[in-house]
């Protein structure tokens, strides 16, 4: 097969409809924007216009609530750091806190606070440093012979 032979799946691209080629065409004359007034030009901004009438938008109380100050808690999954480690991204000797943990890419750098999750095998004796982690997470890293300290929370 050659660069000049291909050619697309059949059905899969359709031709852009071309309006305002005369009345046999099928979008001739007003182009499918029916008569004249405000929507036959063009930019017109009325979406959720109700004619006056209180758009529903406005009719319907507010619901829900966004907190301000809500912490976003970025987690981390035993998996993923016995991956970093066996890819050298991370120390197992050294500990392993927010700052090593972003340096190997497992978090964001806006992060500020972290969970541990138990998903995933941890093989390596590691020491972590975190502000939560799971049960399951902690039982799993004293297993395999290593300690979780949480800074606050659990």
């Amino acid at each position: 097969m050659q660069l000049n032979e291909l050619k697309s799946n059949p059905g899969s691209h359709h031709r852009k409809m071309r309006v305002g080629r005369g009345i046999g065409s099928g979008k001739g004359k007003t182009c499918g924007r029916g008569g004249k007034g405000q929507t036959a030009r063009t930019g017109v901004r009325i979406n959720g216009f109700e004619g006056g009438q209180t758009p529903i938008h406005r009719r319907l109380p507010k619901r829900g609530f966004n907190n301000p100050t809500r912490k976003e808690i970025a987690t981390v999954n035993l998996g993923a750091i016995e991956k970093a480690i066996t890819a050298g991204k991370l120390d197992a000797k050294k500990d392993i806190n927010l700052d090593a943990l972003k340096a190997a890419g497992l978090l964001r750098k806006n992060a500020s606070e972290v969970k541990l999750l138990a998903k995933g095998e941890l093989k390596a004796k590691i020491s972590l440093h975190v502000n939560f982690a799971s049960e399951g997470a902690k039982a799993a890293v004293e297993k395999a012979g290593g300690s979780v300290v949480m800074s606050h929370g659990s």
